[in-house]
């Protein structure tokens, strides 16, 4: 088997965390973050626009045994759905590729690592929830 090359940038026009960032500052993003840890950048796969589609990272998936490893530009591009995650980390973990998110600075390595981000994901959920409770008592005391 060849040595695995590179890491493949992943990014997406839908919003992240709420947010559209464009797909240029999300590559400059990315090849920023390979440069800073001497990774051999690889041009970015570019997720199709469709809510909770993950095509394009399941093409990633199957070419992790001749990459190092993926560089998303915010972790949180991931499912939202925790059962996908976790596919998508057992996939990287089997074929011994890092899961990177640029903004984050946030390496997954192994099932630990994943452990740890879950938790993250998890506050993540809780602050949503909270925002939207807010948001949606403001409203209803600007109504009343």
């Amino acid at each position: 088997m060849p040595d695995k090359f590179g890491y493949r940038g992943y990014v997406y026009s839908r919003p992240i965390l709420g947010e559209r960032i464009p797909q240029a500052v999300q590559n400059l993003v990315i090849r920023n973050y390979c440069r800073q840890n001497n990774f051999t950048y690889l041009l970015s796969a570019t997720e199709y626009a469709m809510p909770e589609c993950f095509m394009i990272l399941d093409g990633v998936a199957k070419e992790l045994e001749e990459i190092e490893g993926l560089v998303a530009y915010s972790i949180f591009m991931l499912p939202r759905d925790r059962d996908k995650r976790w596919h998508i980390y057992d996939s990287f973990n089997k074929s011994d590729c890092a899961l990177c998110g640029a903004i984050e600075g946030i390496v997954i390595k192994n099932i630990s690592d994943a452990e740890r981000f879950e938790q993250t994901w998890a506050v993540r959920q809780i602050a949503e929830q909270n925002l939207a409770a807010d948001v949606q008592n403001d409203i209803e005391n600007l109504i009343s």
